[in-house]
């Protein structure tokens, strides 16, 4: 989804927030919504692996991937993660929990595996498995497998 369409997107879901919140909004609250709404960015960081990658040479990508999010986290320094599998969420998440680490900002960090996971976890939830706050799976066969993680059915 390109960045226009997200924009679209959101301005129009703030004008309905607008339009079906009027009659309970206060005065006060009534410049405040429609703005909230709408702040939101987009960065960019280089894939972890591309498809057919050799494993050695995705480690290299990765920690490239790593050092590219480290001061994109820094700088937005965001109160929550929420992602859902793809490998370019875990650079973010392991710069969050760096963050975390060296007390410069605690962030939440959920994950959310694929609904396709049935049996085992993705590369990237192996990963995540350890390092997130909370691990959701939406099967009760990988809820007893992983102790850790949270079974919420599908989502």
């Amino acid at each position: 989804m390109s960045e226009a369409k997200i924009r679209s997107f959101e301005q129009k879901r703030a004008e309905t927030f607008s339009e079906s919140q009027e009659p309970q909004r206060s005065q006060e609250s009534n410049n405040c919504a429609p703005r909230a709404l709408l702040q939101f960015s987009l960065d960019r960081i280089p894939r972890s692996r591309e498809v057919r990658q050799s494993w050695i040479s995705s480690v290299l990508t990765t920690l490239h991937s790593i050092l590219y999010s480290l001061p994109l986290t820094y700088k937005r320094k965001p109160d929550l993660i929420l992602c859902n599998g793809p490998g370019t969420c875990v650079p973010v998440c392991l710069s969050a929990f760096l963050l975390g680490l060296l007390r410069i900002k605690r962030t939440i960090i959920v994950y959310v595996e694929s609904i396709c996971r049935v049996e085992t976890l993705s590369l990237s939830g192996k990963i995540l498995y350890y390092f997130s706050d909370y691990f959701i799976v939406q099967w009760p066969d990988l809820k007893k497998k992983y102790p850790k993680s949270v079974y919420l059915g599908r989502i």
